[in-house]
């Protein structure tokens, strides 16, 4: 079922979640047993992220380099595959620019449409570390608008509207945008282009969402806008984060998490509770889902989900 559907038709608000792929390595069996946890909630549907290749170079016989790509983890389409045969739950893989030409990604379409899969989440990507800005592909897009319009197309004269297509969206301005009101048009062309529906950034204010809401629908923005919640659960995450994410974190948040310190099951505890109070406020301003960042860690998420939903 398209996740465009089941927001259009859900008449209460609900949880989704989104995973990491793991790592080359682990087995289809722990990775099972990892998402299983979640299924006690029923999710509408499952996020997996998607990360660019990275490369490595490797020494010649003659002393020259040969760049390698070193592909790290298992791919979101293959864990989206196992979701929805295993879990019988609907898979939303993530597509990104970053990495990929245009045809690699009518490629990835290609299988993503023979498996039965109806839904993506298109976002740009992310630099490589060896980078200070995003460089597209050569003969890949550069931005996720263009993506959006690329994978709205596929098939069209076949399908119609083969997928329902997500969108990120930042309530505290994308790093690269020069400021929020221009990142909000941004994010209307992403729309504009053939998005449903929009996934924000994480954020630890929900004034900040509400604000960012707001902002959206005076420039015209009309999709529905799910909030999404990463709970903290070590005090080490008040530097990564901001770092990683470009986000704030509320004083009184980064001060009990902080004074919490080494002690892991008052920072565990602090972090969660604080997410706790997010989800039950924002579901208490009727926001459509509520959608979390699991980060490959289940158990602060579903204590949250046994309380609020």
């Amino acid at each position: 079922m398209k996740i465009a559907d089941i927001l259009r038709e859900s008449r209460k608000p609900f949880p989704s979640i989104e995973i990491v792929p793991p790592l080359k390595g682990m087995s289809r069996e722990e990775l099972i047993s990892n998402i299983e946890p979640f299924m006690e909630f029923s999710p509408k549907y499952i996020n997996v992220t998607c990360h660019r290749d990275e490369y490595e170079y490797v020494p010649n016989p003659d002393g020259s380099f040969s760049r390698k790509t070193v592909q790290n983890r298992i791919s979101a389409v293959t864990v989206a595959g196992l979701i929805m045969s295993h879990f019988k739950v609907e898979a939303v893989p993530h597509i990104i620019c970053a990495g990929a030409t245009v045809g690699d990604i009518e490629r990835e379409l290609d299988n993503l449409y023979y498996m039965g899969i109806e839904n993506v989440l298109a976002l740009r990507g992310d630099c490589l570390a060896s980078e200070k800005r995003f460089s597209p592909t050569p003969g890949g897009y550069r931005y996720a608008d263009e993506l959006v319009s690329g994978i709205r197309n596929y098939r069209r004269e076949e399908t119609g509207r083969h997928f329902s297509i997500g969108v990120g969206g930042y309530p505290e301005k994308h790093f690269e945008a020069p400021n929020i009101e221009t990142d909000i048009l941004n994010l209307k062309r992403k729309v504009d282009a053939g998005a449903d529906y929009v996934i924000t950034q994480m954020f630890f204010d929900n004034k900040v969402y509400y604000d960012f809401v707001d902002r959206c629908r005076k420039a015209g923005i009309d999709v529905p806008i799910i909030p999404g919640l990463k709970p903290l659960s070590t005090a080490r995450q008040v530097h990564i984060l901001p770092e990683a994410f470009s986000i704030d974190i509320p004083l009184e948040l980064s001060t009990a998490m902080e004074e919490a310190g080494a002690d892991r099951e008052a920072a565990y505890r602090t972090g969660t509770e604080w997410c706790r109070k997010q989800c039950e406020d924002l579901l208490d301003h009727g926001v459509p889902a509520v959608h979390f960042y699991s980060m490959g860690k289940a158990a602060n998420v579903a204590e949250i989900l046994r309380t609020c939903f």
